[in-house]
């Protein structure tokens, strides 16, 4: 995501930024080889295994676009896919999330749509920018999106560094709040901004900045086109989090890749509704019955689970076929240095989850980590893993094909 200053250097001067082309790169392996990647959870790890999805394999087969990183694919009803972007250049288009001056307020963000049934033969068709004041933080970044009913909503999030520059020690450290979406009505070809700022943000977290934030980076679950599989009608929302009072905080406690707890939030998506605070539901818990309790008061918001300093970026996608939601989490470490992932499965939104696969250095710095619904296979056990990787020097691509950018990497479900 961050710490490619100098990769950068062909895609962006110091304010003038010029422009990158997208590259694609495929690999087409033998579909019948499909190497497991084994599971190695920390002795912490409070998931049972799962016996219905029992570990994924990779199959070799993926597709890399050479282009800007923070990619979370929404599929639209007319078939097309809506993602941010940001950092890097798409079609001649550049975009870069933090500022580098302290006078310059104008942070980018990019948006994409992409078009094409089959991972190995997309086309990204449109690409844009907005600009955004990431005032009183340094960074301005891409939360997920969703695009329902024709409308596209974009939310944005900030974010600090410690020592004041992202591409020294640690890398983007100081997490901030979701600031609220944009949207637009027309397909990304004109944007609307919304009401609130990074110094007022939607869910009114933190008390100031530097505090720490529970609805952090958050992305919609993908339920699949137009969210044909939400189970109310209503857009849920995964995010990570982190409480003030930590009996053990490692460095970069809670940054953009890193946290301690997961929480969610739903809505009824309108353009009325996104962007009102009092719209939304926050999972509260569960009753004495096990059901999960929904309150529109913030402060009683809890996580759907937490584990201590292995927490970080979430993703949630509904696998229709298997009927099971399957989180994607990464926790980022110390944010420089190689990435773990975990994948969950569950038969409720809510949980209970059990781990599927703990892939320990996956990418080797795998992070943004999402499954694609449009790409699940009508039996629901072959998928692809999307994911950006390696914006620190020194990481080596593991899987094949991991590397900034935006890598789209085939799996099998093992049961």
């Amino acid at each position: 995501m961050r710490r490619k200053f100098l990769r950068m250097i062909a895609c962006v001067g110091t304010i003038v930024i010029a422009l990158c082309f997208a590259g694609v790169r495929l690999n087409a392996q033998d579909e019948n080889s499909c190497k497991t990647w084994p599971s190695e959870p920390p002795a912490s790890n409070p998931f049972p295994q799962s016996s219905d999805i029992t570990g994924i394999c990779f199959t070799g087969k993926y597709n890399h676009f050479d282009v800007g990183d923070t990619w979370y694919l929404s599929w639209a009803s007319d078939g097309k896919l809506y993602s941010p972007w940001t950092d890097g250049g798409v079609n001649h288009i550049s975009s870069l999330s933090f500022v580098l001056l302290p006078d310059y307020k104008q942070a980018t963000t990019g948006y994409a749509v992409m078009s094409g049934d089959d991972p190995m033969h997309l086309k990204i068709e449109k690409a844009g920018v907005n600009v955004g004041d990431p005032t009183p933080y340094k960074g301005r970044y891409p939360a997920g999106g969703l695009i329902y009913n024709g409308a596209w909503y974009l939310g944005t999030y900030g974010l600090l560094d410690s020592d004041g520059s992202p591409d020294t020690g640690l890398n983007w450290d100081i997490l901030g709040p979701l600031v609220g979406y944009r949207y637009s009505t027309d397909y990304g070809k004109t944007w609307h901004e919304g009401p609130h700022t990074p110094a007022t943000p939607l869910f009114g977290e933190p008390d100031k900045p530097g505090d720490p934030v529970k609805m952090g980076v958050p992305h919609f679950v993908d339920f699949g086109k137009n969210m044909q599989y939400s189970p109310d009608g209503k857009a849920y929302m995964v995010a990570h989090g982190a409480v003030a009072s930590d009996p053990d905080p490692r460095p970069a406690n809670l940054s953009w890749i890193t946290g301690d707890q997961i929480y969610m939030a739903r809505v009824k998506p309108s353009i009325r509704n996104m962007n009102d605070k009092s719209k939304y539901e926050f999972f509260g818990g569960n009753n004495k019955a096990g059901r999960p309790i929904w309150t529109h008061d913030f402060s009683k918001i809890k996580p759907l689970f937490e584990w201590n300093n292995n927490a970080g970026s979430v993703t949630m996608t509904y696998d229709a076929p298997l009927k099971k939601y399957l989180m994607c989490v990464t926790d980022g470490t110390n944010t420089i240095s190689a990435f773990n992932t975990y994948i969950l499965e569950s038969d409720h939104i809510t949980g209970p989850w059990k781990m599927v696969t703990y892939m320990r250095h996956f990418g080797e710095q795998a992070y943004f980590v999402h499954i694609p619904s449009k790409f699940i296979s009508s039996d629901g056990k072959t998928l692809w893993l999307g994911y950006s990787a390696n914006f620190t020097r020194g990481q080596k691509p593991n899987p094949a094909g991991s590397a900034y950018g935006l890598t789209l990497q085939e799996v099998k479900l093992l049961h």
